[in-house]
């Protein structure tokens, strides 16, 4: 499959494993592709594989929720007069 068609199999799967929007899942695929994640895939096409795409769904999944785990609580603010 092509680079695009292989973005595209990691969103679907997102959306269908792990329960998240079409919304979400675009997001999450293109902060990872942004972050360079899918750099390798882009330059040999032999990764782009369905088993691979499972792989990194669940990696991108990984990474979302870990993310999550590091966020310190938000504070209130001074209250406004």
């Amino acid at each position: 499959m092509t680079y695009e068609e292989y973005l595209d199999e990691v969103t679907t799967l997102l959306t269908e494993l792990y329960d998240m929007s079409d919304e979400d899942a675009i997001k999450h695929v293109m902060r990872a592709q942004a972050a360079d994640f899918f750099t390798l895939h882009d330059d040999d096409p032999a990764m782009c594989t369905l088993e691979r795409a499972r792989e990194d769904a669940k990696t991108i999944f990984e990474q979302k929720n870990k993310s999550r785990v590091h966020t310190p609580p938000k504070r209130p603010g001074k209250p406004k007069k």
